[in-house]
């Protein structure tokens, strides 16, 4: 059985790269939507679907918890986009603001902290992606719910060193299967299991 690991950290590589590339100014928003909704969404959820029938529950959790972030996220952009849009059974407008988006990714802060404990038992290329990827939670935390939006430039690099991780760890996965040897070394785990 192939490893669903690899699209699962591509999708989240690719999506989280691109969005600091919008962060940083260099795109739009649009392509933000189309890649969250269906690579770092709909690819994610799918590979964490895969990664259940393994048995990997670090897997399993992770990349359906991230799939469904994208999801949601573009969902976010596109209600912020028709914001105003009747869309609730109760009449109201369906509206999102900027301190939504922050108690949004904070709720998302908050589970990222649980796999970023839990990557101590994997290996250092994990441990390092989640902690980047908790630090780029935490600084998005401060851009959208203190309204510190200097901190955002810092916190988009540290995600683009995210992204890179996530994707070196999906070259990983590819280059040990087709060349039989750890060409990309992840390093060993930071807190050994029990036998």
């Amino acid at each position: 059985m192939a490893n669903p690991a690899v699209v699962g950290l591509a999708g989240f590589g690719v999506t989280t790269l691109l969005l600091q590339l919008h962060n940083f100014g260099l795109c739009g928003s649009g392509v933000i939507f189309c890649c969250a909704l269906f690579f770092g969404g709909t690819t994610q959820l799918i590979a964490g679907l895969q990664e259940f029938k393994t048995g990997n529950n670090f897997g399993y959790s992770a990349f359906a918890t991230y799939g469904a972030f994208w999801i949601g996220f573009s969902c976010i952009l596109l209600i912020m986009d028709l914001q105003g849009v009747p869309g609730t059974s109760i009449g109201a407008p369906l509206k999102i603001t900027g301190t939504d988006v922050g108690c949004f990714l904070f709720v998302f802060t908050v589970i990222t902290v649980i796999f970023f404990i839990g990557s101590f038992a994997i290996h250092m290329a994990m441990f390092l992606t989640f902690l980047t990827l908790l630090l780029g939670f935490i600084g998005l935390d401060l851009v959208f719910l203190a309204g510190m939006k200097e901190v955002l430039f810092i916190t988009a690099v540290d995600l683009v060193i995210c992204a890179l991780l996530a994707l070196y760890m999906m070259g990983h996965v590819i280059f040990l299967q087709l060349y039989g040897r750890n060409v990309w070394p992840v390093g060993g785990p930071l807190v050994k299991k029990k036998a």
